[in-house]
């Protein structure tokens, strides 16, 4: 996945020179590495794909059904191929797992970087959460005012995608005085959107008690505060909005409640290396690693 995102999101020469895709050689050569990748995939999905026929034949019909189950009995009623299978297989993996992974990485990033935040989150979900409870479920989380926070902060100052999927202008338009030409390749910059000092207070600093009682208390990410667009806007934003916003509150809850967190032993959380490297989706450059603690409450 990281290999297809850093394709996807880096310099394609033929998009500048669209001449060289009438040149066979000269493409095959640019797009090498890309062909290996898509065969990789193919062969990763067949296996999986075939996993899947195979053990529908001795599974109940009141058993719980995972993704690939429920496309595979939709196959005759909306004939769905195998390479549709593949596709919607991998957007799943690369919009959804990919990028929830990266968002919560980068929320522990900066709770381990703010200890009295992470004492503030834990406190709050250990005291919602009923006693003797093991872990934290979905139920649970509607209170979790300031678990809700510290999520939206994340993807305000970590967003997976630094920039809008691209978008081709249908007509010519006039947007604050540039003109964008019809077949204009557009693209927003969101990074630059949700650290705009005109909209956000301190916009470099990680406080999640704006959401909360500060100007920014009635921003949401759902596509109307165009300052704050991490999921998109409009027709085209992302599908996954609702089960991405549960995924990484469940995961997060689950982590600070189960667990207390602390840096390997000599490291301090100035030595925390913030550096980020951009492909369809941005990542941190080095792998945070903590050391968990199972929590007393």
């Amino acid at each position: 996945m990281e290999a297809n995102s850093n394709l996807l999101g880096g310099f394609n020469l033929e998009a500048y020179f669209p001449g060289l895709a009438r040149m066979p050689l000269i493409s095959k050569l640019i797009c090498a590495r890309a062909i290996r990748i898509r065969r990789r995939w193919d062969q990763l999905l067949d296996m999986l794909i075939d996993d899947h026929v195979a053990s529908a034949r001795d599974r109940a019909k009141n058993d719980d059904d995972d993704f690939i189950h429920v496309l595979l009995s939709l196959q005759d009623e909306y004939g769905f191929t195998r390479d549709h299978i593949k596709a919607i297989s991998i957007d799943m993996f690369e919009a959804g797992t990919d990028t929830s992974h990266l968002v919560l990485e980068y929320a522990m990033v900066e709770l381990t970087r703010k200890p009295h935040i992470l004492t503030k989150l834990q406190d709050e979900v250990r005291r919602i959460t009923p006693k003797g409870q093991h872990m934290v479920t979905e139920d649970d989380i509607v209170g979790m005012v300031y678990l809700k926070a510290v999520i939206k902060e994340t993807l305000r100052l970590h967003a997976p995608g630094g920039f809008t999927i691209p978008h081709l202008a249908r007509e010519d338009c006039n947007v604050d005085g540039y003109m964008i030409p019809a077949g204009t390749r557009v693209l927003i910059n969101l990074w630059a959107l949700s650290r705009d000092a005109n909209y956000w207070d301190k916009p470099d600093e990680f406080l999640p008690e704006r959401f909360m009682d500060g100007s920014n208390k009635n921003t949401d990410f759902k596509g109307q505060d165009f300052q704050f667009l991490p999921f998109g806007s409009g027709r085209r934003m992302c599908p996954g909005i609702h089960s991405g916003k549960v995924t990484l509150e469940i995961m997060l809850a689950n982590l600070v409640y189960c667990f207390n967190w602390k840096l390997p032993s000599g490291m301090k959380k100035e030595d925390i290396d913030m550096t980020d490297v951009f492909g369809l989706a941005i990542h941190r450059k080095e792998k945070l690693f903590l050391v968990p603690q199972i929590a007393n409450y």
